[in-house]
């Protein structure tokens, strides 16, 4: 049964992407929306899934009613379904440009998520199985980002425009408020949980500058997170399967326990606080580039978007400092290590990190030609 649902995310999502007609996408948008709170409500951890799945159903359906609210008012305003017609018309009337765009993204915050429409996030995370926090960090989050790039400001893009200041103040204060909490976390996969809303502020961010470098830089921070994420949500599930607890207190020693997954831990949070070489770093450094390069109050953005950088890398390396290092602690001793197909499962997760971030370019000049 788990499978069914994992397919049906994944067709769902899939469907998503390449709807470009508002109907079928608000359709696959929702049709993602029931297999997840199944597979949170029916797999996840018994002593906090039907919170998580409740919290996640609430906030999800609440979002999609405003994002329906707006499609409906973009195409009577149109007269189509059409979004390539629409965006090559240049959106919708202006009078009505920026009521559409706050009532998109509104819907599409709830799903990326922007702070304060957050809070589901750790929680749903925190109760999900493996699999499901996988998907959820690597697809379904994507499907927020993606809906406010191209949905919301491809059909409202005065509403964008006016309503940049907005959004770029709440992304940047979700990448401190996540900074700061992640710093005093105690447990692992929610610690990662909190560090996505960060993450995903630097998307929102670097698309609220509404410049070309911006933009790329949201596309490129996207496809990063992505794939790191993901890989630390597949690390962090060995890990408590091995050891039964996520609590940075009970852990200890895994570089001399389990040096592999040690290693592919250190690599997976060092691709996230951003090192340069890995694909974590570009996005966020273009982010605040972008913010910057419009001078005046933006300028302050900056800032505090590179002050969350460095609170990323003082959480993660806290938390390998908590992990990785020190004594063997009592629920690490004696667990196996990295199996061959956990190995083969995260390689190309591991790859494509490594490429991103050397070779940057190639997925650049696909922004640049409007392939992606």
């Amino acid at each position: 049964m788990l499978t069914v649902l994992l397919l049906a995310v994944q067709f769902a999502s899939t469907l998503v992407f390449f709807a470009d007609n508002l109907i079928l996408f608000f359709i696959a948008f929702e049709a993602v929306l029931l297999p997840m709170w199944a597979m949170i409500r029916r797999y996840g951890d018994p002593a906090a899934r039907r919170h998580a799945a409740a919290k996640f159903a609430l906030f999800t359906v609440a979002g999609s009613l405003l994002m329906a609210t707006g499609l409906f008012v973009a195409v009577a305003d149109t007269g189509t379904a059409d979004l390539g017609a629409i965006i090559v018309a240049g959106g919708v009337s202006p009078g009505l440009s920026v009521l559409v765009f706050a009532l998109l993204a509104i819907g599409f915050a709830v799903k990326a998520p922007l702070w304060p429409l957050h809070s589901w996030l750790p929680d749903a995370h925190t109760a999900a199985p493996t699999v499901g926090s996988v998907l959820l960090a690597g697809v379904l989050l994507k499907l927020g980002t993606y809906g406010l790039i191209r949905v919301a400001g491809g059909i409202a893009p005065q509403g964008a425009a006016d309503a940049s200041p907005v959004l770029a103040v709440l992304a940047a204060l979700g990448i401190l408020v996540a900074g700061l909490v992640c710093l005093s976390l105690p447990e692992l996969k929610r610690l990662i949980a909190y560090s996505s809303v960060g993450h995903m502020g630097f998307v929102v961010l670097a698309f609220a500058t509404g410049t070309e470098a911006g933009v790329n830089a949201a596309l490129f921070g996207n496809l990063a997170h992505g794939l790191i994420t993901p890989l630390l949500f597949f690390l962090v599930g060995a890990l408590k399967a091995r050891t039964r607890t996520g609590l940075l207190g009970s852990l200890g020693g895994l570089r001399l326990a389990a040096p592999i997954l040690a290693g592919v831990l250190g690599f997976a949070a060092l691709a996230s606080l951003g090192l340069p070489g890995l694909a974590g770093f570009w996005g966020e450094a273009f982010t605040v580039y972008a913010a910057a390069e419009r001078g005046g109050a933006w300028f302050a953005l900056a800032a505090a978007a590179a002050f969350g950088a460095f609170l990323a890398a003082a959480y993660l390396l806290r938390m390998l400092r908590r992990v990785s290092h020190g004594p063997v602690a009592p629920a690490t001793t004696g667990i196996g290590d990295v199996s061959t197909v956990e190995l083969v499962v995260w390689a190309p997760l591991v790859a494509g990190t490594l490429l991103l971030g050397l070779m940057p370019g190639p997925l650049l000049d696909l922004f640049a030609e409007g392939l992606l």
